[in-house]
C-alpha cells in the first residue's frame, strides 16, 4: 500500500529530532455547503534537526518511531523561489 504524504507548516520545532508540522485541508460543510479549513498537528521525525518553525514541509507516513511519532520530513516545499535574474541591456 502506498505511503501517505501530506504537506503542511512547521509549527514548533522544540523537540529533538522532532517537529509538529500543522496540515490544513478544505472540506465542505454537509449542511450549509460552505467551504472551510480542518486542521491537524502532526508529530514527525526530522532526524538532522534540518527543518526549522516557519517552513513548509512534506511529510511521509512511516513504522511507529515513537509513542506520537509515525511521520517523517521528507522535503522542503519551496515556497518562496525567487525568479532567476535577467540581465537586460540598455
Amino acid at each position: 500500500m502506498p505511503k501517505r504524504v501530506l504537506t503542511g507548516l512547521i509549527v514548533s520545532d522544540k523537540g529533538d529530532k522532532t517537529v509538529v508540522v500543522n496540515v490544513e485541508r478544505k472540506v465542505k460543510h454537509a449542511l450549509y455547503g460552505k467551504i472551510i479549513r480542518r486542521s491537524k498537528k502532526y508529530h514527525a521525525h526530522d532526524e538532522a534537526n534540518e527543518f526549522k518553525q516557519g517552513e513548509t514541509v512534506r511529510i511521509e507516513e512511516t513504522a511507529p518511531i515513537s509513542k506520537l511519532k509515525t511521520w517523517k520530513v521528507i522535503d522542503r516545499v519551496n515556497t518562496h523561489a525567487t525568479p532567476e535574474r535577467v540581465d537586460v541591456d540598455a
